[in-house]
């Protein structure tokens, strides 16, 4: 009893960090520690099963529901050393899935640019509206231009169609993706979401050359594969991820999206140029099958499963996650839905995600009709962001598991910070970058700043479903995906709508309304998330108080 409240005493103050004064940081991290109240202190604490995993009465005893969150590998039996990380199976999983995530949305934005070269010039004439508020910038040398790859008579709405298929196939699949990972682990539904992805890409030269409506058809097919590949993910980090090192080892995984980004821009622009756009399908298509033979080869769904990883590393990892996993199997849908801590993360995961598909897929938009860069500076210029949210990403992992673990910050308390800042620095770059004018190296630097706060988001409501539910991490986050994907159906659409001349004024109010949303969703993560697993995570509990 004695060795359990010295671990509530630790807990409770983690929040404030060494010497940084407790007052300051309890309305952020929460309490000092959490009080029991009448209702709490009337709950029975039922002993531990043979398994020792504590039962839910307990854990409602022992964390509290409010802000001071314990992490329940602290409250029990001394923390076993962490396994090295070197050659380690967990940090290798982490690599191959980040090259995984590179593929996957290299897959998904290379098309953003090869459209460029697929649609006749002739077509676009009547829908150039180039601003003449900044000065065109001048030319880089000229280099000869293939232009050998064939051309079709697409208007911009069908273009805005075939751009915008894909997310009415990345939706459907989110829950059941985390579902059917849930049942059947989440290696091979990876692994096929990403192969049938790139199928389809090396497809899309015919589909093409079949018309308009075959294509916009087979980017639907290519967001439902795509749609299951982060629940499918997050449900084997369940498996795979110590609670102190969740933040590095997911960023780490995660980064490759940001990276993919960065390197498909501008290498796709390149193969456009020099060879000819059906070479940009060509070349990621066939790079993700090459990565699911990887994939498939070096794999498995558990440590348990594993055939080289050290006995070691696999008794470090069951024994920090063995009691925050249910052993019930069926999931209880309806305790989940009515947890607020999981509208917390829908909500900023919405608000992140209306920002990052407005500008993924109109800064390049942005750069050229109102900044005025030219072809060849645009893809770089454009994904210059992206690869300082990449940097963040890694950098934040990194320091989030150091609070944690190092400095006794609490869970709840590093998802909060991790996300404000996330969330509101890039609010405020944003408005800033669309009151700066013509200002050309002023404006891709606020915009690369904004982005790249952005990733410091990889840290905090990105990874707080294995937090609060780590068995049911991966349908989480195909609820929250789920609508996260909205925006990126809708976000663009309507900046599009606000913005008919193409005017620096017209641009403002898309920033404004993105940053507001930002605002918003930070907001109200930081008065509802919670850091520590929920009662109705647990296998012998069939409900849930808010």
């Amino acid at each position: 009893m004695a060795r359990m409240e010295s671990a509530r005493a630790t807990v409770g103050g983690a929040g404030r960090g060494r010497g940084l004064g407790g007052a300051r940081w309890r309305g952020l991290c929460g309490a000092a520690g959490p009080q029991a109240s009448p209702s709490r202190s009337r709950v029975s604490a039922s002993p531990l099963r043979g398994d020792m995993r504590p039962s839910a009465s307990r854990l409602a005893a022992s964390y509290g529901e409010d802000g001071a969150d314990s992490t329940p590998l602290l409250l029990g039996a001394r923390r076993a050393d962490a396994a090295p990380v070197c050659c380690s199976a967990r940090y290798n999983l982490a690599i191959l899935s980040f090259f995984g995530f590179f593929v996957l949305y290299a897959l998904r934005v290379n098309l953003s640019v090869a459209l460029v070269e697929m649609v006749d010039s002739n077509t676009t004439a009547a829908d150039n509206r180039t601003s003449k508020e900044c000065a065109e910038h001048s030319d880089l040398v000229k280099v000869p231009h293939n232009q050998t790859g064939k051309r079709y008579p697409w208007d911009a709405e069908t273009q805005g169609w075939i751009l915008g298929a894909f997310f009415y196939g990345y939706i459907i699949t989110q829950i059941p993706g985390g579902y059917f990972a849930s049942k059947i682990g989440g290696k091979l539904l990876l692994g096929y979401g990403i192969l049938a992805t790139s199928l389809f890409t090396l497809l899309t030269p015919i589909a093409a050359d079949l018309g308009a409506v075959m294509l916009i058809m087979l980017r639907a097919l290519e967001g439902l594969g795509e749609g299951v590949t982060f629940p499918a993910m997050h449900t084997m980090w369940s498996s795979w991820a110590p609670p102190l090192e969740r933040s590095k080892l997911l960023s780490i995984s995660y980064a490759g999206a940001q990276l993919g980004t960065v390197v498909s821009l501008p290498l796709s622009g390149i193969i456009c140029y020099y060879m000819n756009w059906t070479y940009v399908f060509y070349f990621f298509g066939i790079l993700g099958i090459l990565w699911f033979i990887l994939w498939t080869w070096k794999v498995s769904d558990t440590p348990e499963t594993h055939k080289t990883i050290s006995s070691y590393e696999k008794e470090y990892i069951t024994s920090s996650l063995k009691s925050q996993l249910s052993s019930r199997k069926s999931v209880p849908w309806i305790p989940i839905l009515k947890s607020l801590p999981l509208w917390a993360i829908v909500m900023a995961h919405f608000s992140y995600n209306w920002t990052f598909y407005t500008l993924l897929t109109l800064l390049p938009t942005y750069m050229k009709e109102i900044l005025r860069f030219n072809v060849q500076e645009n893809g770089f210029l454009s994904a210059l962001p992206y690869f300082g949210s990449w940097l963040c990403m890694i950098l934040s992992g990194q320091a989030a598991d150091s609070l944690r673990a190092k400095w006794n910050f609490s869970t709840l308390c590093v998802r909060r910070t991790f996300t404000l800042i996330g969330m509101i620095g890039p609010a405020v770059f944003l408005v800033a970058a669309g009151f700066i004018g013509c200002d050309y190296s002023l404006a891709v630097t606020f915009l690369t700043i904004s982005t790249t706060l952005g990733g410091l988001c990889s840290s905090g409501f990105s990874i707080n479903h294995l937090d609060i539910a780590p068995s049911y991490a991966g349908i989480l986050l195909g609820i929250t995906n789920t609508f996260a994907t909205i925006p990126g159906m809708v976000g663009p659409v309507i900046a599009k709508s606000l913005t008919p001349e193409d005017t620096i004024t017209e641009w403002q109010t898309v920033f404004y309304i993105a940053a507001a949303i930002n605002v918003f969703g930070a907001i109200f993560f930081t008065l509802f998330a919670k850091g520590e697993v929920q009662i109705w995570a647990f296998g012998d509990h069939h409900g849930h108080r808010n």
